[in-house]
């Protein structure tokens, strides 16, 4: 069996390279288009047609793992920004309040489907606007859902989060681990 990840994110990539776990990088070509409110039925559809698109150009008997992040606040999705104008916004807006983090997790191996999602709430200390231009210089906002980085210089902004860690970094590892193993595959003895 081949494990294919249908992403080129680097967070993505770093996290199944620590679990020690041999594996094909084959990124999606699918189109996002955020035409769904929902935050959840967004990043799952997301997944699946990322894990979908991949499937085709793949051999077989491959695990595909697609996943797809969303930032979440007061009913806007907050997707990477555009500029430093829209990062200024997004950080902004975050700072001093709760958001929310999506994921959406879609497996695809041997006909069998799984598309699943994991949430985690993130609390921001409040951001003078000091802080948020020095943010934007390091140029780590813009390729990160909220324009932020949890594992990055991001960090500092991080008061607390309820749940998963991994899941805002870009792949929820305890979840994934749990539908691999509903797969009816055995990770840690490479079956």
């Amino acid at each position: 069996m081949k494990i294919v990840l249908a992403s080129s994110s680097p967070r993505r990539i770093e996290l199944l390279r620590n679990l020690n776990l041999q594996f094909d990088v084959v990124p999606s070509n699918f189109e996002e288009n955020i035409n769904l409110s929902n935050p959840v039925e967004l990043v799952k559809n997301f997944a699946y047609n990322k894990a979908l698109d991949v499937e085709s150009r793949v051999q077989k008997d491959s695990l595909i793992i697609a996943a797809d992040t969303i930032v979440y606040k007061d009913g806007e999705v907050l997707g990477k920004p555009k500029d430093e104008i829209d990062a200024y916004r997004m950080l902004k807006l975050l700072s001093g309040q709760k958001h929310e983090v999506y994921t959406g997790l879609s497996l695809i191996y041997n006909g069998k489907v799984i598309n699943d999602y994991e949430c985690t709430y993130v609390y921001f200390k409040n951001l003078s606007d000091e802080e948020i231009k020095y943010y934007i210089n390091t140029n780590e906002p813009f390729d990160k859902a909220g324009a932020y980085a949890i594992q990055g210089y991001g960090s500092i902004f991080v008061e607390k989060i309820e749940g998963c860690y991994f899941n805002v970094v870009g792949l929820p590892i305890s979840k994934l681990y749990d539908n691999i193993k509903r797969m009816g595959i055995n990770i840690l003895k490479g079956e």
